[in-house]
């Protein structure tokens, strides 16, 4: 490991500090950039997440991705997590937080605002940045590729009527352009990419093109990364400035979610004996949110400057440094699953 991704963390701790400055120093730059935006995607977020997805999809063998029926629990794993717990624990940890420890502190509008983001969070699991995160525990790709895959189509049939659900409300509206978009800018195109590419460096024949490919994109892919931390936190920088104890109120529920539930995965990973290739990319997803549908559908739903818009701002803002962590626990706790 080079020192760029021995010290990724404090690389990532700069940016998220650079982003706030900047934002605050240049607001109207970053909301020009903001303003970029197609399907409620941003376009310039959503290039840089394609860099940092193109390199690990080339990895990807569709040779193997039949092998992968061979060992399922993995992947069941990950979809009781994400449908049947972490919906619903985040909806539990919301409601007791805004409405019993910190009831005190907040109006009961914004509380309920507060908790519908959160559990807009808790219904979403993430479809791009978990490659990354894969990448970083030296997950199996052919089988990380499998778990987002069926959770996309999952997602675009339980979503909505989970959240109504959750939300006690029946008319959710799902900005299916920006669902259906994201699952083709994230998973399909970069997939295809990967796959053309790995093609015509393999001709058949070895390895080691492709890995000498790799060794050549994956500082690109960090890039990507970091450049992508820092566009977000420039992008609600004055935000941060502006309401940092709400911003914190919100924080605690999420981060002992996102904790919580990646420690139960990680603990049952571990009783049902996966390997870490596999076990490390099924809690990183089962954890981890597509926060780009939870920001589209709280804005739709009760408007760009409610609280339910800001509490999904602040799952990003957080989901970068817990993750990381985590990634550097699993790194750190690998010879458990030896």
């Amino acid at each position: 490991m080079g020192i760029f991704e021995r010290y990724l963390s404090v690389w990532v701790a700069l940016c998220i500090v650079g982003g706030v400055l900047l934002g605050n120093i240049f607001p109207a730059v970053f909301q020009a950039i903001a303003a970029l935006e197609y399907g409620q995607i941003n376009l310039v977020v959503a290039v840089l997440i394609w860099l940092m997805i193109y390199p690990m999809m080339v990895q990807v063998d569709f040779a193997a991705i039949k092998d992968v029926g061979k060992k399922p629990k993995g992947l069941v794993l990950t979809l009781i997590m994400n449908w049947l717990v972490k919906p619903f624990t985040m909806a539990a940890l919301g409601w007791l937080f805004f409405k019993v420890f910190f009831a005190g502190w907040v109006d009961p509008q914004s509380a309920n605002e507060y908790i519908a983001g959160m559990i807009l969070l808790g219904v979403a699991p993430c479809t791009a940045m978990v490659f990354v995160w894969s990448q970083l525990t030296k997950g199996d790709a052919n089988y990380t590729l499998v778990q987002v895959s069926v959770n996309d189509i999952i997602m675009i049939f339980a979503f909505a009527p989970l959240a109504a659900l959750l939300l006690g409300v029946s008319d959710i509206v799902v900005p299916w352009q920006t669902l259906l978009l994201s699952v083709v800018l994230y998973v399909l195109l970069p997939l295809i990419a990967g796959v053309l590419t790995r093609k015509r460096l393999n001709n058949g024949s070895s390895e080691l093109r492709i890995s000498q490919f790799l060794a050549k994109a994956k500082p690109w892919s960090m890039i990507g990364l970091l450049a992508t931390v820092m566009l977000l936190f420039g992008f609600q920088a004055q935000t941060i400035v502006a309401k940092p104890l709400i911003i914190l109120l919100i924080a605690i529920p999420l981060l002992i979610q996102t904790y919580g539930i990646f420690a139960i995965t990680y603990a049952v990973a571990k009783k049902i004996r996966l390997p870490h290739n596999i076990a490390a990319p099924a809690c990183m997803i089962s954890t981890s949110n597509f926060f780009e549908l939870a920001v589209a559908v709280a804005i739709a739903l009760f408007g760009l400057n409610s609280g339910a818009a800001l509490a999904t701002v602040v799952g990003v803002l957080v989901e970068v440094p817990v993750m990381l962590s985590l990634v550097w626990f699993a790194n750190r706790t690998r010879h458990w699953f030896n």
